[in-house]
């Protein structure tokens, strides 16, 4: 039991703690820097959606106005959507915008595919139909492909906080600053293992097709550029807009789906747990650690419970971790104001690693497609219109 629980205690640390300060020092003494310099080389923008016609009108005004001068072409793909998003783009006419209407919803892996086969510029620059696009970012981000050795460029998503629950602000802040912070480490050293797949771009030469039913396609094609010998870079200057669910229970599923990917990614391309894979160690202390961490918190709470009958050393860890998940609990259950602050954080430990087991559930037993998971039960444009006037993260994140 001693040595389960340090075991445990080792691991939990080392993901937490351990791997970010490896990455800051290894950035710090080994950095691979590489060239950014203002180019200006084709764009073709690409976007799929799914019954987004509360969003769409308003990106496409957005798309067609970008201050980016070498935009090729837009081309929008809708998957398979039935709330008129597929006729509203039919009747749209420009010389820049190509529109691609899917029958069947096969997607969103299915629906870039398609998309990209339609591309013919230098870069694609990769998009979703929610986030807003920061002046210049385009122009910031393709000036990464400066340097030839740069095949995937990814920028900065920056999520409004106003009006969330505690433990959702929790999850948009301090957890997505520390989440940036070691992406940026992992960029400096070498290349980070996932991006933002709401804004990213690649040279459309190295891109690889996503397999049918790939959730992460913005750790796929990052991987597969890395594994071709390019690098993956983080830019924080190329900024989106974006908000999160009001309540943590739109996080969680997100979240759900999101690490149900990681499980299926390591399925669909199992070359990328390959010591061969030159960010092996990168993919198993940030990926694959992370869906173990839930398993590891047991492991400690029941090991030291078992241990504190004979030391006093263990009962305190074991009523230090059971009051701790209690007050993780009432975070997620009531909105208490004087102590949302002190155990916010706690709860979205919870619920991240929480999420972590139901999707290892969800991607185990789930019968029909996986990428098909969003258990809110609604389009995703609707869980975040609900909130408001679609341009306010953006209008407010900017002042």
């Amino acid at each position: 039991m001693r040595l389960l629980f340090w075991l445990s205690m080792t691991g939990v640390l080392y993901v937490y703690a351990g791997y970010p300060a490896v990455m800051w020092t290894l950035s710090r003494l080994r950095p691979r820097r590489w060239k950014a310099a203002p180019i200006n080389p084709s764009v073709s923008v690409v976007l799929a959606v799914h019954n987004g016609i509360a969003l769409i009108p308003a990106k496409l005004q957005e798309l067609l106005n970008l201050d980016y001068s070498n935009i090729r072409e837009i081309i929008v793909v809708s998957d398979g959507s039935t709330d008129g998003t597929a006729e509203l783009l039919a009747s749209r006419r420009h010389p820049i915008l190509k529109t691609i209407l899917l029958k069947e919803h096969c997607g969103k892996a299915g629906a870039l595919n398609a998309g990209v086969a339609e591309a013919t510029a230098e870069i694609i620059v990769f998009m979703d139909v929610r986030p807003q696009v920061a002046q210049g970012a385009i122009r910031q981000l393709v000036s990464n492909f400066a340097d030839s050795e740069v095949g995937c460029a990814a920028g900065e998503l920056i999520l409004c906080q106003e009006g969330l629950g505690a433990s959702s602000a929790a999850i948009g802040g301090l957890y997505w600053r520390y989440e940036k912070w070691i992406r940026k480490c992992e960029s400096a050293f070498n290349s980070p293992v996932g991006v933002s797949g709401c804004f990213y771009a690649i040279r459309r030469e190295l891109f690889v097709p996503n397999p049918p039913g790939l959730i992460l396609d913005d750790m796929f094609q990052p991987l597969s550029i890395i594994r071709k010998g390019y690098r993956s870079v983080f830019d924080p200057l190329a900024c989106v807009y974006d908000t999160l669910p009001k309540k943590v229970e739109g996080e969680f599923h997100r979240k759900v789906r999101t690490l149900a990917g990681n499980f299926q990614l390591f399925q669909l391309a199992p070359w990328t747990l390959s010591p061969r894979n030159r960010v092996f160690f990168q993919l198993v202390s940030h990926k694959v650690m992370r869906l173990i961490v839930p398993y590891l918190f047991i492991a400690t709470l029941i090991s030291a419970a078992v241990l504190s009958a004979n030391s006093a050393t263990y009962a305190v860890f074991a009523t230090f971790q059971s009051l701790g998940l209690i007050a993780a609990c009432i975070g997620l259950r009531y909105e208490i104001p004087k102590l949302r602050r002190f155990v916010a954080p706690a709860s979205a430990l919870l619920a991240l690693n929480a999420a972590a087991v139901v999707a290892l559930y969800r991607f185990l037993f789930t019968r029909d497609s996986l990428w098909k998971i969003w258990t809110s039960g609604k389009p995703v444009s609707a869980e975040f219109t609900a909130q408001g006037d679609s341009s306010t993260p953006f209008k407010r994140a900017v002042g």
